[in-house]
């Protein structure tokens, strides 16, 4: 086989895209916008994984790198993926850690699943309740959350809120969970 053959060729760029894809995630984690970039350009898969079953658009959303979250949302990166070890997607990771800008540019692509759910069933919204982002909760709503779901242990968002002694934010999931998405 020469230098020249096509397989050879799709073999070398799916090596260098492997062997450059540890940098997609540092740049991720530190904003790096042009870096994530050329990286994108140069083959990396926007939605690679690290040790860790991360994305990069996970890790952005979780650093609170905003503009990055936005570069690999326009990049393609999916905003449903969910991390291998609960399955946390970049919104649940944006919402535990208060990155709430990250939180509102994944909240505005129209492809975030608001009701997407990790594995102890939660959703965005639970995670709103559990931590206090009550600033995110109308965002939520007009993403047609549907704040009635339970988790695994048959908690709602309102009944986290309420754990979390937050009763104002409790009333008004009590209020957005009577109403049904769609």
């Amino acid at each position: 086989m020469s230098a020249a053959d096509p397989a050879v060729a799709n073999q070398s760029s799916a090596l260098v895209g492997q062997d450059l894809s540890r940098y997609l995630f540092d740049a991720a984690r530190a904003g790096d916008v042009g870096v994530l970039e050329s990286l994108l350009a140069r083959g990396v898969q926007v939605d690679a994984r690290d040790e860790r079953g991360s994305t990069a658009l996970i890790l952005a959303a979780y650093y609170g790198k905003s503009d990055a979250v936005q570069a690999l949302l326009a990049a393609g990166a999916s905003p449903n993926l969910g991390d291998s070890a609960r399955g946390n997607t970049a919104l649940m990771g944006a919402l535990f850690k208060g990155e709430i800008e990250s939180a509102r540019r994944l909240l505005a692509d129209p492809r975030t699943d608001v009701n997407a759910r990790n594995a102890a069933g939660q959703t965005a919204a639970m995670f709103a309740a559990l931590f206090g982002r009550a600033d995110l909760i109308e965002a939520l709503a007009a993403r047609q959350a549907d704040f009635a779901l339970t988790d695994a242990s048959g908690a709602t968002a309102e009944t986290l809120a309420r754990t979390q002694g937050n009763a104002a934010l409790a009333d008004r999931l009590a209020v957005l969970s009577r109403r049904r998405p769609g």
